[in-house]
């Protein structure tokens, strides 16, 4: 037997009761009527939890970094010129995949934990054909101001990653010019990792690569079957076989969401995060994330001078079946990342982490 865990890292996220129950309900067909419809409502969620009206929004068959992947390789023409706003590995990580896909890459670089420079990336190419941006920086903690790359964006296409962001924190896309974004189910969306919500506007669209390189995330053939079919009706054309249970798990945790209000689980969320930062800096903890664009699903705090990170992450899961995250790249020993996700985001599991890290560091 598994010994249950509490996922208080930066994901996977334990998940919403309502995702986890749909995934037990009866398997059906990726062309059965019944989970079309599913499917059809699944699509119409995530337009609000995205706040968007594109048609072309959709749960991709797969996680979220293929949601990265489909951004790019179906807008990136060879020799686009992309600026990718960079403050974290997942930025980083946009960098390389955009140059996969033939891009002249402009890397606009930032410090770790510091939100994006607004007026650096929108001045750091004349004419872009893509500007791309992290939301909530899943290694740093740190959100950055989606809406102001919007309104600068000119003629140039807005992606976003909204990974880490999508369900947890104030997010609307079309208010705030996101023209294409991925994100994953498995934060503060409450649903086990294996899907990619994405979207993408008919402005985006029209500028796409008529064949990328990719068959499997061509979302032009797969706007035949799920996502636009869904919305204009209409003979559905086969693509691949959907992975009915996830996407019926995932309609699970969205209608959870918006049951309980989309607005009203952001405060909740907001609330978790400034009780654990609270918390941790009573103990005497610094936090990583500047102040001011700190996140309240994932926080990032500095790891005690003479204080051995695994062996604390260790101890958290082996005695107390707390899962916390290591820092990512040079801030791998350094730094912890917190998530209170999904439905961790409540007082309970901030009781529960600041009790057992005092255990840990031995401060109770």
């Amino acid at each position: 037997m598994i010994r249950e865990r509490h996922l208080f890292g930066p994901g996977p996220s334990n998940p919403y009761p309502e995702a986890t129950r749909a995934l037990a309900e009866p398997l059906l067909g990726h062309l059965d009527p019944e989970f079309l419809r599913v499917m059809d409502e699944t699509c119409d969620m995530l337009r609000t939890v995205w706040g968007t009206d594109n048609a072309r929004t959709l749960p991709l068959s797969a996680t979220g970094s293929a949601g990265m992947e489909a951004a790019f390789v179906n807008t990136v023409h060879p020799g686009d010129v992309v600026v990718v706003a960079v403050n974290g590995l997942f930025g980083q990580r946009m960098t390389d995949v955009a140059a996969r896909c033939g891009a002249e890459v402009v890397a606009v670089e930032h410090d770790w934990g510091q939100p994006v420079d607004v007026d650096r990336v929108l001045s750091a190419h004349p004419s872009p054909a893509i500007i791309a941006a992290v939301h909530a920086e899943t290694s740093t903690g740190v959100r950055s101001d989606i809406a102001a790359l919007g309104a600068g964006k000119g003629d140039a296409l807005l992606l976003a990653d909204a990974v880490t962001s999508i369900g947890g924190i104030e997010l609307r896309a079309d208010d705030w010019g996101v023209d294409i974004g991925y994100a994953g189910t498995q934060k503060c969306l409450g649903v086990a990792p294996g899907l990619a919500p994405f979207t993408i506007n008919d402005r985006a669209f029209e500028r796409r690569v008529e064949t990328p390189r990719s068959w499997y995330l061509d979302l032009g053939m797969l706007g035949g079957y799920v996502g636009e079919a869904g919305v204009k009706g209409g003979q559905r054309t086969y693509h691949h076989t959907a992975p009915t249970a996830m996407v019926a798990s995932l309609h699970g945790g969205l209608t959870r969401i918006l049951e309980e209000g989309l607005e009203a689980v952001w405060a909740r969320h907001q609330e978790a995060g400034d009780a654990l930062q609270a918390g941790l800096q009573e103990m005497g903890l610094e936090l990583f994330a500047a102040e001011g664009s700190r996140l309240p699903e994932l926080t990032t705090v500095n790891v005690p001078d003479g204080v051995d990170s695994a062996a604390v992450r260790k101890q958290l899961l082996e005695r107390h079946g707390i899962e916390i995250g290591a820092g990512a790249g040079a801030y791998a020993a350094s730094v912890w990342r917190i998530g209170l996700m999904g439905r961790n985001a409540r007082p309970d599991a901030v009781l529960l982490v600041l009790a057992a890290l005092r255990d840990a560091l031995g401060r109770g």
